[in-house]
């Protein structure tokens, strides 16, 4: 006789006390003026320090600054990321639009999202024994 074990693994939870809108426009710079004349002033530091924040390499935005052409892929790609992590919605038409014409802008955005959200990213490696 065989036996079967069944292995569910915990799914992350989040908590959906927030809109699932950004909670300020891609022009929202007046909401937080230092995030915005930092990225004015050194965009390629406020770049690299909000990709880490956001649990990213530091130094992942220098590729799209030193190496970039017409579309910005790192930039794209962090936008869609934190779109998908904290549940906004959103086109990746859309996305590509803004990170192509307001790549600043669209940083600094990411910035106060993640002031507002606060939600930590937790890893659980569970073992089973």
């Amino acid at each position: 006789m065989t036996s079967k074990h069944v292995i569910q693994q915990p799914e992350p939870v989040m908590d959906a006390q927030y809109s699932n809108n950004w909670e300020t426009g891609i022009c929202g710079c007046c909401s937080d003026m230092t995030e915005c004349c930092f990225a004015f002033w050194c965009f390629p530091c406020a770049a690299c320090r909000i990709s880490k924040q956001y649990g990213e390499c530091l130094c992942l935005p220098l590729l799209d600054i030193f190496c970039g052409g017409m579309i910005h892929p790192i930039n794209l790609s962090m936008r869609v990321a934190m779109r998908q992590r904290y549940g906004i919605q959103g086109t990746m038409c859309r996305d590509c639009v803004y990170t192509t014409f307001c790549g600043p802008c669209t940083w600094c955005q990411m910035a106060r999202e993640m002031k507002r959200r606060r939600i930590p990213v937790i890893l659980i490696n569970a073992k089973n024994t």
